[in-house]
């Protein structure tokens, strides 16, 4: 279905599990490699995933890193972003945080981004 554009591959390095012994990943990525190659004029494909993991994938994939043309490291979002990006989240809802509740909302912030991923 994503002839002709774009194919989104959001956690991508899910697509390859040693680990299970039933996994088709190996198998999806090797199809996945000859289409990229074989159809490149007519599919753009981005693979997306924390990077640490993405690397870890394409090790575990050999020639699969080189094939793809572009690599993007995206920040990640500051504290203070993710509370305006929350804010205006709101706003569009028609709803506003008071004080009390922007505090809140900025320890959640705060402690979630302390959590291991």
């Amino acid at each position: 279905k994503a002839m002709g554009g774009v194919l989104f591959i959001d956690e991508a390095y899910y697509l390859y599990r040693p680990e299970n012994e039933r996994d088709y990943g190996q198998e999806a990525i090797e199809i996945l490699l000859q289409v990229m190659e074989n159809q490149r004029d007519d599919l753009v494909v981005i693979l997306a995933g924390y990077a640490q993991r993405m690397d870890r994938f394409f090790e575990s994939n050999p020639g699969f890193r080189s094939r793809i043309a572009h690599h993007i490291d995206f920040p990640d979002y500051s504290d203070d972003e993710l509370l305006r990006i929350a804010e205006q989240m709101l706003d569009q809802q028609n709803y506003l945080f008071d004080t009390k509740a922007t505090t809140a909302m900025a320890d959640y912030i705060a402690r979630r981004r302390a959590q291991p991923h």
